[in-house]
């Protein structure tokens, strides 16, 4: 299944607490965006993804590591952020808001990012708002092993601890994140091998409210590392245990690509088939996606960077 767009996600999650409608308890390592996390492919310089609902404008590095996003809603409302490295390190992200074409400082808001190596690895964010009002402070602290383990969260409310645990048992690892000693969310990892000799990966995610087994899924992986199947369950509280409510499985082509999926929920059935069409003939980047029955598509208009020139050798 295709990466979602997960810029407009986070930048989502984090205006949220700017108005101070949610607490980001489920704060997980910083992520670097980068062209593979939008399925993209080669030398991508920028990206235009066009749908019915608007506009994502995508810009990226020659490391291909996203340095600008834009969310445009309509002509004259849009969102902007800017992502600044230094190497291939975070150190600072900007969001700001326009509305009627007008900058928005009270609802725009940057990221500032300092590392730290000695002894282990810490990072620290700091979000302040353009009206130089003081949002959150946040600690990532990791192990020797350079694992994320701990989250500290700081703003004028107080401070919230979230704890990253590992355990491995019998072959699996099980990752709990708990805020505060309260369970967040529990991922484990396991293998199984397929009927066609082919080794699977399984992922069961379950998430908690206010310690409570809320939600579950568990999505299996193919040996190209394809998500194949994904199993959604809700807690039936009658049996005290999750009971599945959806099961997708997923199709590719001989390129990976996404062709065909089937939901089942109940006794409905939902079939999607999706076709492409590609910038550089059957190879490149798909610049239409076509889904089906309902025939909703998604264009892209991408740009690549030109080939550097050689460089000329130094005369003796």
């Amino acid at each position: 299944m295709h990466k979602i767009y997960a810029t407009t996600y986070l930048r989502l999650l984090l205006y949220l607490v700017i108005l101070g409608m949610v607490s980001l308890v489920q704060s997980q390592e910083i992520k670097i965006f980068t062209t593979s996390d939008f399925d993209l492919n080669g030398p991508v310089k920028s990206c235009l993804v066009s749908t019915k609902y608007g506009k994502e404008a995508y810009d990226f590095n020659r490391q291909g590591m996203l340095t600008k996003s834009v969310t445009r809603y309509n002509d004259t409302d849009y969102d902007v952020t800017y992502y600044k490295y230094e190497g291939v390190e975070l150190i600072e992200k900007r969001f700001e808001n326009y509305r009627n074409d007008v900058f928005d400082s009270s609802t725009s808001y940057a990221n500032f990012y300092v590392i730290d190596t000695i002894p282990v690895r810490k990072v620290t964010e700091k979000i302040i708002t353009y009206d130089k009002e003081f949002l959150d402070r946040y600690e990532y602290l990791y192990n020797a092993d350079g694992i994320l383990v701990k989250i500290i969260r700081t703003n004028n409310d107080g401070n919230d601890e979230t704890l990253i645990e590992y355990t491995d048992y019998k072959g699996e690892q099980t990752q709990t994140n708990s805020l505060n000693g309260t369970i967040l969310k529990s991922v484990r990892n396991s293998t199984k091998i397929a009927k066609n000799k082919s080794q699977q990966r399984i992922v069961l995610t379950k998430k908690f409210l206010e310690g409570e087994p809320h939600t579950a899924s568990e999505e299996i992986f193919n040996s190209e590392e394809k998500l194949i199947s994904e199993t959604r369950f809700i807690q039936d509280p009658k049996k005290k245990q999750f009971a599945p409510n959806e099961v997708i499985s997923y199709e590719y082509d001989e390129r990976g690509m996404l062709i065909k999926s089937i939901s089942k929920l109940g006794k409905v059935v939902d079939i999607k088939e999706f076709i492409y069409q590609f910038d550089k003939g059957d190879e490149g980047n798909w610049i239409k996606e076509i889904i089906t029955p309902e025939n909703s598509y998604t264009t892209r208009k991408i740009s690549y960077y030109e080939a550097e020139a050689s460089k000329v050798e130094e005369n003796e």
